[in-house]
């Protein structure tokens, strides 16, 4: 049998349909990510590959599920020697570096919580991470940025007692985790938590106001196999990469729990600066056979001049984090002859919608949802609308809430996730005849303007078309006649300038390229770069500030 078989009591599906109503969990009683996967693996198939490590300083280090299963043993007992135990929140800000796998399993075998954080979060985000969460620990990668950061940061960490550093050079301020695991004698116990304990904090995104702690259970695990297995189409001793920083829901998305419940290994590439060209030499040296990699990735490799034979190797193309442009979907295709498969989900869960591996691809859809979930839409006044017609994303969740948070944390206090039963998304999009989902953005961002409700994303995309223009956000500003008016805020290529003749053909640009009544009627130009989240989303509401102040 193999492990995934343990989980799932069906793995094979003849449709999309078959999939939408037969796919059901076996969920086992007290389940532990350390011991019911790491370690079962390590009985099972002591030499099968988990991990591969490499960055472009020419370190490279591969691990079987036994050296994960044995290092992460006697990372549990290091910490317990430190005084983490069962609930206790650990901050890891780790990059790619392969010791987040070690830690992050030593930390689920003794029941504490993981709570990770971007390496590109400067002091007061820090701060507030640290705080809000009660963090007793942190574990970090030796960079100079992050250790200013963290080090102006402690001072003003109220519960922080231990810093650890990892990486492939000693800290002089603080224990170097590779060297102390290896004092220890490893831990053979389990916390034995139930399936309800805590295991797994995300900050979310903050594109407006704060983040808060989305908190999810010991079983989130298992509401991602649909997305490695079904999404990302890994296989059984396969090698499949994710490139996404270990602080970001991404990164759990696509580098450990369904992967490895799948029996894939991980190919985790760690650069410091993304480049293409060393992005891709280390994808035609390792080969492996599925990738999911954000939009922008996708549009620097197009921007760089990829081919083909770059990404040979590679079965299945995923992406996931921001929506893709039908525009680089399309160029992507004509050098590769395969379409990118698109998700749409959030930090609070796993994919709600999603290119599933029967579908046929529509560009710039999120595909149809998910079977975790009863997913619909609902308008204003609580109505599901037409086909074609724009509602909330909405959805009830199934199996004891798999993959969706169990609760908020915000500002001292539990939230309510539910709200009669419901989970709402805060984002719209709506149905075509087809059940394909087509996402329009935020609740907060979607423009009324003389009765049309108008989508960013899409202005976005077809003004980032234009040669003269390197980025855009499109916000509503209040208008008397039509309640808002559409205007785009532009960073220029630097070959450009700013005129009202340039603001005329992008008008007329987007009134060519989309339904006339989306056209900014207002043009803003920046220097700056456009504010976005540590996870790269765009912020509107940062934009739309600025703009009125």
């Amino acid at each position: 049998m193999k492990l995934i078989e343990r989980f799932l009591e069906r793995t094979e599906f003849e449709s999309y349909e078959d999939f939408l109503a037969n796919y059901k969990l076996k969920i086992p009683d007290n389940f532990d990510f350390a011991r019911d996967v790491v370690d079962q693996w390590a009985v099972l198939e002591p030499s099968k590959l988990a991990l591969i490590y490499c960055n472009d300083d020419n370190e490279e280090v591969s691990f079987t599920f036994k050296q994960i299963s044995d290092l992460s043993k006697r990372a549990a007992s290091y910490f317990l020697s430190l005084g983490i135990s069962a609930g206790d929140r650990v901050i890891t800000m780790l990059r790619r570096r392969w010791e987040y796998w070690v830690c992050a399993v030593a930390l689920h075998r003794i029941g504490a919580v993981v709570v990770p954080i971007s390496i590109q979060m400067e002091t007061k985000d820090i701060v507030y991470r640290a705080n809000s969460c009660c963090a007793k620990m942190a574990i970090i990668v030796k960079d100079n940025f992050v250790l200013q950061q963290l080090g102006n940061a402690l001072k003003d960490c109220n519960t922080i007692n231990k810093v650890i550093t990892a990486g492939s050079e000693k800290c002089a301020e603080y224990p170097y985790f590779n060297e102390e695991i290896t004092k220890v004698e490893p831990l053979e116990t389990y916390s034995n938590l139930s399936n309800e304990d805590q295991m797994l904090i995300y900050f979310t995104s903050g594109t407006s106001g704060y983040p808060k702690q989305a908190i999810h259970n010991r079983l989130y695990p298992l509401g991602h196999i649909i997305t490695a297995k079904y999404l990302q189409q890994v296989e059984d001793n396969g090698l499949h990469i994710t490139q996404a920083d270990s602080g970001w829901a991404k990164f759990g998305w696509g580098n450990i729990y369904g992967q490895w419940l799948c029996g894939t290994a991980i190919l985790a590439y760690d650069p410091e600066k993304f480049c293409t060209k060393n992005f891709t030499n280390a994808l035609k040296t390792y080969k492996p056979i599925t990738m999911c990699v954000p939009p922008t990735i996708y549009r620097m490799m197009l921007r760089d001049g990829f081919n083909k034979e770059d990404v040979a190797s590679v079965r299945c193309f995923v992406s996931a984090g921001e929506s893709l442009t039908k525009e680089v979907n399309q160029a992507f295709f004509d050098i590769v002859g395969q379409y990118i498969r698109e998700g749409y989900g959030q930090s609070e869960g796993t994919p709600i919608f999603a290119n599933w591996k029967w579908l046929d691809i529509k560009l710039s859809s999120m595909g149809k949802i998910s079977p975790l979930y009863d997913t619909f839409l609902q308008n204003k006044i609580g109505e599901i609308p037409n086909i074609g017609e724009i509602g909330e994303i909405v959805l009830i969740p199934k199996d004891k809430r798999i993959g969706l948070l169990t609760n908020y944390f915000y500002e001292g206090s539990y939230q309510k996730v539910l709200t009669n039963g419901k989970y709402f998304t805060g984002d719209e999009a709506y149905f075509d005849e087809h059940g394909y989902g087509w996402y329009l953005g935020r609740n907060d961002d979607v423009i009324k303007s003389s009765g049309y409700r108008i989508g960013p994303f899409e202005i976005e995309s077809v003004l980032n078309t234009h040669p003269a223009v390197k980025e855009s956000a499109i916000i509503g500003l209040p208008d008397e006649l039509r309640g808002q008016i559409v205007c785009a805020v532009v960073v220029l290529n630097e070959q450009y300038t700013k005129s009202e003749e340039l603001s005329s053909e992008l008008k007329n640009y987007v009134k060519s390229n989309t339904a006339p009544y989306k056209y900014p009627r207002i043009i803003k130009y920046t220097t700056s770069e456009l504010p976005k989240t540590t996870s790269g989303k765009l912020m509107r509401s940062k934009v739309k500030t600025d703009i009125m102040i």
